[in-house]
This record gives C-alpha cells, sequence and structure tokens, in this order.
C-alpha cells in the first residue's frame, strides 16, 4: 500500500509562495492520478490541483488557475504544489492524493489513499 507524506506547508502573507511536496513511500505508479485537495475550517474539502504521472495532463481549481502548478519529478517519487500569489482564501490542510484514475481531476469517486495533510495559513 503506498503511503503519501506531505510536507512545506507553513505561514505567509497574502501575495507570498509556498512549495508543497508529496513524497511517495517508494514510488509513484506510472498513469496514478495524484491530487492535491485543501479543507479549511468549516468547509468542504476541494480538489486543487491534479495530474497523471507519466503524461503532461494537468487539471487546476477555477480559483486557482494562474496561480498554482503543480508537477512531478522525473524518478516518479514526489509530486510538487507550487503556489504562488497566495491569498487568505488558500488558507486550510492541504492533502496529496492517490488513485489509478481521477476522470479528468474530478475525482468521482474520490481516492482511496491520502497523505497526513499540511498546514498551509495566509495572513492579510
Amino acid at each position: 500500500v503506498v503511503q503519501l507524506v506531505e510536507s512545506g506547508g507553513g505561514s505567509v502573507q497574502s501575495g507570498g509562495s509556498l512549495r508543497l511536496s508529496c513524497a511517495a513511500s517508494e514510488y509513484f505508479y506510472n498513469e496514478w492520478c495524484i491530487g492535491w485537495f485543501r479543507q479549511a475550517p468549516g468547509k468542504e474539502r476541494e480538489g486543487v490541483a491534479s495530474l497523471y504521472i507519466g503524461s503532461t495532463g494537468r487539471f487546476y481549481a477555477d480559483s486557482v488557475k494562474g496561480r498554482f502548478t503543480i508537477s512531478q519529478d522525473n524518478a516518479k517519487k514526489n509530486v510538487f504544489l507550487q503556489m504562488t500569489r497566495l491569498k487568505p482564501e488558500d488558507t486550510g490542510m492541504y492533502y496529496c492524493a492517490a488513485d489509478w484514475n481521477c476522470y479528468g481531476g474530478s475525482w468521482t469517486p474520490p481516492p482511496n489513499y491520502w497523505g497526513q495533510g499540511t498546514q498551509v495559513t495566509v495572513s492579510s
């Protein structure tokens, strides 16, 4: 069973940047879909960005398009989320998730494998 570990969260001011990392316990299977989700207190979890390992396709929520970039390393062991021009509404717990299919980024049904999460706090 793959294990996912997120890192890179922290506190920044509005307009700042953070880079989140999602590390696989061994490696990500080719064609797996890896996604970043976030959940703010009192709000539902939402998908932020996704990619298929080994593919150039990327999926982004409208709220982060143009500001966030998801990428993978060549070793297929890490997936990153580069976040720029951060806003207070980006605050939340960010989770990495994985499964064989994310249905074009919709994640319906939701993924089976999740990390523990990393907190991102953006102050105004």
